[in-house]
C-alpha cells in the first residue's frame, strides 16, 4: 500500500448529514465538533443544503470540520412552514440523489455516514456502498421510543382514537416510558398529519437497519427508556450527551440583550421563547403578553417581527428581542424562569442552565418533552392546558412561578431543577458518563475504519 493510501486509511472519514431544519443541525453540528475534537483520527465533513450553507457560513469554522453542499432541491427554510407536507415530501424524495453524488465526488472515501433518522434514504445509500451508518435521532429517547412502538396503540385499541372523549385516558404499557395521556403522544393531538405520522413510523423502522443510534441524552433524563431500547434493539446504542456547545460565560460580544440582563437581580427574569420555526396564533400572541405584562414580572422575550403586535424594545417590566443566543441567556444569573415550547435542544439547555420551566407546547413531540418536565422530572409546569390560554391564567402562573419566597412546591421544583443540572454538568465533565459513552463510540468507529 503506497504512503498516500495508507494516510488516507489512518483518518476516520465521518459523512454528517442533518436534516434541513435549525433544530436538527445545531445537535448534529455540536456532536460533530464533539466527536472531531476527541480524535486526531477523525475528519467530519458537515453536509447541508446551498442555502443552509449561507445561514451557517458566519458559524464555519477552520479545523477537521468541512462544509459541503447539495443543491437546494428542498423548499426554501423561509417558507417550509407554510407547506410542511410539501417540504417533507422533497426531504424524503429528492436529496438522496445529489447527496449520493456528493459522496462519489469526496477526495477522501466516506467511512462512516452519520445521518438524521428522518432522512431514512441515508441508511439505504450505506448499506448498498458498505459503508457503517449512525441514525441520529435528535429528540428525545422517549420519543423515539413511542415511534418505535407505535404498533402497539393500534393493538390495545387506542389508535385510531377519538379524544373527545379519551383525551386524558392513560397509555403504560410502552416498554421504559411512565403513564402517558393519550393527548400528551404524537399522532394523537392533531399536531402531526397522518402522512407525516406514516412517514415517520417509516423513518424510525429504518433506523433499525443501521448499525449505531445516537440519542443526545444523557442516562439520568430517560434511564428506563434507554434500558429498555438497548434490551430490545440489535444495533448499537449510545446517548452521545445533551450536544451542549462550549460556553464561556466570562467572555464575547455583551449585545443589548445581556447588558440588560447584567441590570437585573439574581433569579429576577423569565426567559420566553416559542422557538424559531413555528408561532402562535395572533389572538393568543396577544394574550401572552398581556399575562406577562400584568405579572408585572421581569421577562425577556424572543419574538420574531410580526409575531405581536408591540414592538422589539422595552415594554413594561420587559424586553423584547427578534433573536438572542438561547445558551448564554439561560445561564445568566438574572433568569429565573424558562417559558418554552418544549423543543428538545430548548429542554435540554435549560436543564443544563438549571432553570425551572413554564411549558407551552405548539406541535409533534413538544406535548410530550412537557409531559416529561411536569411530571417525570418534576421541574415545570403546564402554562398550555388547553387550546387557548387567558392573560389571567398566564399571569398567575408567572407571577407564582417567579416569587422566590412562594410556597414549598415551588421550591422543591427549584431545588429538583437544580439537582438535574448536576447531573448533566457531572455526565459531561472530563471522565464522565456522556465523555465515555463518545469515547466508547469513537473506539468502536475507528476500529470500523481499521478493518
Amino acid at each position: 500500500m503506497s504512503s498516500t493510501s495508507s494516510a488516507k486509511r489512518a483518518v476516520c472519514h465521518i459523512v454528517a448529514m442533518p436534516y434541513p431544519g435549525r433544530g436538527h443541525i445545531n445537535p448534529l453540528m455540536n456532536l460533530s465538533n464533539e466527536l472531531a475534537s476527541k480524535s486526531d483520527n477523525i475528519l467530519i465533513t458537515f453536509v447541508v443544503t446551498e442555502e443552509w450553507l449561507s445561514f451557517i457560513g458566519s458559524e464555519r469554522k477552520a479545523g477537521k470540520i468541512r462544509f459541503r453542499c447539495i443543491p437546494n432541491v428542498v423548499p426554501s427554510e423561509l417558507v417550509r412552514a407554510s407547506d410542511m407536507i410539501g417540504f417533507l415530501e422533497a426531504v424524503w424524495t429528492k436529496m438522496e440523489a445529489p447527496f449520493e453524488q456528493l459522496l462519489d465526488e469526496l477526495e477522501l472515501p466516506p467511512t462512516l455516514i452519520i445521518a438524521d433518522t428522518h432522512l431514512f434514504w441515508a441508511v439505504s445509500v450505506g448499506n448498498r456502498r458498505n459503508i457503517p451508518v449512525a441514525s441520529f435521532w435528535p429528540m428525545s429517547t422517549t420519543m423515539f421510543s413511542v415511534f418505535h412502538h407505535f404498533h402497539l396503540f393500534q393493538e390495545k385499541g387506542h389508535f385510531p382514537v377519538d379524544l373527545l372523549d379519551n383525551k386524558n385516558e392513560q397509555v403504560e404499557y410502552i416498554p421504559g416510558v411512565s403513564s402517558t395521556r393519550l393527548l400528551d403522544l404524537p399522532g394523537f393531538n392533531g399536531g402531526i398529519y397522518p402522512l407525516i405520522l406514516k412517514q415517520i413510523l417509516g423513518c424510525v423502522s429504518w433506523a433499525g437497519k443501521a448499525n449505531y443510534l445516537l440519542l443526545p441524552s444523557i442516562y439520568a433524563l430517560e434511564s428506563q427508556t434507554i434500558d429498555a431500547l438497548k434490551a430490545e434493539l440489535s444495533l448499537s446504542i449510545y446517548t452521545v450527551g445533551p450536544s451542549i456547545p462550549y460556553l464561556d460565560l466570562s467572555h464575547g460580544d455583551k449585545g443589548d440583550c445581556l447588558q440588560w440582563l447584567d441590570r437585573q437581580p439574581s433569579n429576577s427574569v423569565l426567559y420566553v421563547s416559542m422557538g424559531s420555526f413555528l408561532s402562535v396564533s395572533n389572538v393568543q400572541m396577544e394574550e401572552i403578553t398581556a399575562g406577562l405584562q400584568d405579572s408585572g414580572v421581569r421577562f425577556l422575550l424572543v419574538a420574531r417581527e410580526g409575531s405581536w403586535k408591540l414592538k422589539h424594545g422595552y415594554g413594561g417590566e420587559g424586553l423584547v428581542v427578534p433573536w438572542c443566543d438561547q445558551l448564554r441567556v439561560l445561564c445568566h444569573p438574572s433568569i429565573g424562569g424558562f417559558w418554552s415550547h418544549c423543543g428538545w435542544n430548548s429542554v435540554k439547555e435549560g436543564i443544563f442552565a438549571g432553570t425551572p420551566f413554564l411549558t407551552f407546547p405548539l406541535f409533534a413531540d413538544q406535548n410530550l418533552n412537557s409531559k416529561l418536565i411536569v411530571e417525570d422530572w418534576k421541574i415545570g409546569w403546564r402554562i398550555k392546558k388547553h387550546q387557548f390560554t387567558t392573560r389571567g391564567e398566564i399571569s398567575s402562573l408567572v407571577t407564582k412561578l417567579m416569587d422566590l419566597e412562594s410556597d414549598d412546591e415551588v421550591k422543591q421544583m427549584r431545588a429538583r431543577a437544580k439537582e438535574l443540572q448536576k447531573e448533566c454538568l457531572q455526565a459531561i465533565e472530563r471522565h464522565g458518563s456522556s465523555e465515555s459513552i463518545i469515547n466508547s463510540f469513537i473506539h468502536s468507529i475507528l476500529q470500523f475504519n481499521d478493518h
